[in-house]
């Protein structure tokens, strides 16, 4: 009797034992082909853009790339000048908007009192919902006829200190490379900002009560604690801000001032990769827009060189970590 009772039940445990395994290999599949779907894409859009741009590219080769002439009319291209203008733009919105970031963050998560910590962060967070026109239509009304102002005090100032004083010689335009850098800074501020504060609320509070136990200042706790629990996740925040700059369009566009010429100053106009591809596309017809298309694949090319670095940071702090 019992064993002919165990018989279906072993059955019935055989037969659920195999759906369940042939239910997750169909899982399997289907992340799989989430995950192949987004390779797909990514190459897709790399190899359509080099494709668009095979002619500039195989008429040009590495002229192309170390070329600062831009001169539709005669269809000569190069793509240092966006190339410049992109990297120099980016590197001045990070080197305003993460010690402000870290500030903001630090203030939210050990300082600010429970009744401004909701109502801080929540204006933090509607910043990163603002459009990027209007970014630029306010860098373009507001903040450039300040920077206008204030750049002649630069240049007689700041232009005269030794190594670094070039960088703010130039004429009161108030458009150019630190305009721009500035109004992407404001662009990424609250995207650092709010990885920041979100990891280090991810610390765990009996860490840092024990060092406030033991004595420590409150800039000592994040040093020591705050900063080496999270260093990980705070450089993949930096890196996210960075790749939002690089590929910024209508905020740099309207501040920028769309010139090729390589400069020193900070102050004089310049322009980026995607300003320039806003700003002629719609004309361009030929060679012209092969050149643009180009461009579109030299700004792939450096956000991904840009998430690679930041890639293998992430690891060799993982890798230290473990040590």
């Amino acid at each position: 009797m019992h064993a002919t009772s165990a018989e279906p039940l072993a059955r019935d445990t055989e037969h659920r034992s195999r759906a369940d395994a042939r239910h997750d290999l169909i899982f399997r599949l289907l992340l799989r082909c989430c995950a192949l779907i987004v390779l797909a894409a990514l190459l897709g859009a790399a190899l359509s853009t080099l494709w668009g741009g095979r002619d500039i590219l195989f008429k040009d080769g590495l002229h192309f790339l170390f070329s600062s002439e831009w001169n539709p009319v005669e269809d000569k291209y190069g793509a240092l000048a966006p190339i410049v203008g992109t990297l120099t733009t980016s590197l001045i919105a990070l080197v305003i908007a993460v010690p402000i970031s870290f500030g903001i963050a630090l203030f939210l998560t050990e300082i600010a009192p429970n009744w401004m910590r909701g109502p801080v962060a929540t204006a933090i967070e509607l910043l990163a919902a603002i459009p990027s026109i209007i970014y630029g239509m306010w860098g373009l009304f507001i903040f450039a006829p300040f920077m206008a102002s204030i750049e002649p005090w630069m240049n007689d100032t700041l232009g005269n200190i030794p190594l670094i004083g070039q960088l703010f010689q130039g004429p009161p335009l108030g458009l150019g490379l630190l305009t721009a850098g500035i109004v992407l800074a404001v662009m990424i501020l609250p995207f650092i900002s709010s990885v920041m504060r979100e990891v280090f609320r991810t610390v765990p509070a009996r860490l840092k009560e024990s060092s406030y136990a033991l004595g420590s200042t409150t800039w000592e706790v994040v040093w020591d604690i705050v900063l080496p629990y999270t260093r990980s996740a705070v450089i993949g925040g930096i890196f996210l801000g960075l790749g939002r700059a690089l590929g910024e369009t209508m905020a740099v566009t309207f501040v920028l001032g769309n010139s090729y010429n390589i400069t020193a100053s900070l102050l004089m106009p310049g322009t980026s990769i995607s300003s320039s591809i806003a700003n002629e596309f719609n004309e361009a017809v030929g060679l012209h827009r092969s050149a643009l298309i180009a461009l579109g694949f030299l700004l792939f090319v450096v956000t991904f060189i840009v998430l690679l670095i930041a890639r293998l940071m992430l690891r060799q702090l993982a890798r230290k970590e473990g040590r």
